[in-house]
């Protein structure tokens, strides 16, 4: 069953729509160059295709007063429940997971708040189980990547609002059908982009729409992480999962973490989007190296063929001539960093290895400590004023974990739109494959699907929410 169960993965992994469920969306609808605009004309531009539903682009839903919570995937699953847990207006419903243990860690953590017993769903397939159910309102999916798309499709397509970990696909086929299932449908599909959520990004969002950056012109985001001892653990990610796309894969796999933050600040898909992008790859070095350092030379780890570079450069350039840098590298001994830069034709941001802003007319020197904690001040955005000591207090990469999961349910329960949408969650994630096809085409550019069809030329810039307002 275990080799199976690998053979399976390999394949679903990395080959068009993940275990066929989505199998009906493949090649349904031609790639026609250009973009779909509002009167059905197609013009000049990036990929398209006509659309088969209606624009989710600011979609409201019914207000779910008790949010009804099924979570798949008990790993990073897991948090969520204890985050989910303390979130007034929700309810477990059901929990799902290959191991035991997991569920029985998670059932505890229900008892321990002072909720129900969930029903519980172990077997390979369990999770259309748990779709097909009645009760549920939000299917909540945290499971390894090439389960993303077959069960946020699924979720849909019985009436659930689907949120899938990161990246929400690994194809440009994938976010189609992720696009085409929320729009025909309605039903909301969001990445659970938890960065956007941070403090400092949180700020520099308001910032941005006060005008105190000027016209951001060039953003950089970037996802730098030592995982070397993580992806050669056995029990790190399930079967192996991620060093087995480190063999088999190149480019940036998992863009979203630097990324999203800053296509939100820069409008991307609402008044901007992106065009074109080139990408570049080192040579691998440090899966092999520590292979041999850790189990030898001669191991089947260290002969082992990676093909993920260790360092990739994605440069973005969008329509309205703003560009975007985002890195990857998740093996070599570096400290951790997302970067977060963002120039304006007035000031800059940065947030690793320290949180700094610089302004015109001074920009040539970063704030002292005192304007820039008065700025902070100034600036701190509503979310994370209203919210922000509790989701300290309750954790999750410092809290913006459960910023993230409360602002979700604060929306489903007011019938408001999410911060992401099912277009940002394919724009951000078709990267990991635009990027390898240009770096296999000697850096070549390549083309950014439209998933919007044109929407974003209308759709405004995500303001800086109020929360001074609570409507449930």
């Amino acid at each position: 069953m275990k080799s199976n169960r690998r053979d399976f993965l390999k394949k679903s992994l990395y080959g068009g729509l993940a275990l066929g469920v989505a199998g009906s969306y493949a090649g349904a609808a031609q790639r026609a160059k250009g973009v779909m605009g509002t009167d059905g004309a197609l013009a000049a531009g990036a990929d398209s295709r006509p659309r088969k539903g209606k624009t989710v682009m600011g979609l409201r839903c019914a207000p779910i007063p008790e949010v009804r919570i099924a979570v798949i995937g008990l790993g990073r699953g897991g948090g969520a429940v204890d985050r989910l847990t303390q979130i007034e207006g929700t309810r477990i419903v059901a929990l799902c997971d290959l191991q035991d243990n997991r569920i029985k860690n998670s059932q505890e953590r229900l008892k321990k708040a002072g909720r129900p017993a969930a029903a519980v769903y172990s077997g390979e397939e369990d999770w259309k189980k748990v779709c097909e159910r009645d009760d549920i309102d939000l299917v909540y999916n945290a499971t390894p990547w090439y389960l993303h798309v077959p069960i946020a499709l699924y979720a849909m397509r019985h009436g659930k609002h689907a949120v899938v970990e990161v990246p929400a696909a690994l194809t440009v086929e994938d976010c189609w059908a992720l696009v085409d299932a929320a729009e025909e449908t309605q039903r909301h599909c969001m990445m659970l982009e938890n960065c956007c959520y941070d403090f400092f990004e949180l700020a520099t969002l308001n910032m941005a729409r006060k005008g105190v950056f000027g016209e951001i012109y060039h953003g950089e985001g970037a996802y730098i992480h030592d995982l070397r001892s993580l992806k050669h653990d056995p029990k790190g990610y399930h079967q192996m999962w991620r060093l087995e796309h480190s063999k088999l894969h190149t480019g940036n796999p998992y863009p979203t973490h630097g990324l999203g933050p800053v296509a939100q600040i820069m409008g991307i898909n609402r008044g901007d989007r992106m065009d074109y992008l080139t990408s570049m790859s080192t040579n691998q070095y440090g899966l092999t190296l520590y292979a041999e350092n850790t189990f030898g030379k001669e191991s089947s780890e260290a002969r082992a063929a990676y093909k993920l570079g260790d360092m990739n450069n994605t440069l973005i350039r969008t329509v309205n001539g703003h560009t975007l840098l985002v890195v990857h590298d998740t093996t070599s001994p570096r400290p951790y960093d997302r970067i977060h830069k963002i120039s304006g034709t007035k000031g800059f941001a940065v947030k690793y290895p320290e949180e700094k802003i610089a302004l015109d007319p001074q920009a040539h020197e970063f704030l002292k400590p005192e304007a820039f904690k008065a700025m902070m001040a100034q600036y701190e955005h509503p979310l994370s004023r209203y919210i922000g000591e509790k989701a300290k207090a309750v954790g999750g990469h410092g809290g913006m974990d459960y910023i993230m999961d409360w602002r979700l349910i604060y929306c489903l329960r007011n019938g408001l739109p999410l911060d992401q949408d099912v277009y940002d969650a394919a724009t951000w994630s078709c990267i990991t494959d635009l990027s390898e096809r240009s770096i296999k085409n000697r850096s070549n550019s390549v083309d950014v699907p439209d998933f919007t069809r044109g929407a974003w030329q209308d759709a405004k810039p995500w303001p800086v929410v109020d929360m001074e307002t609570i409507f449930y």
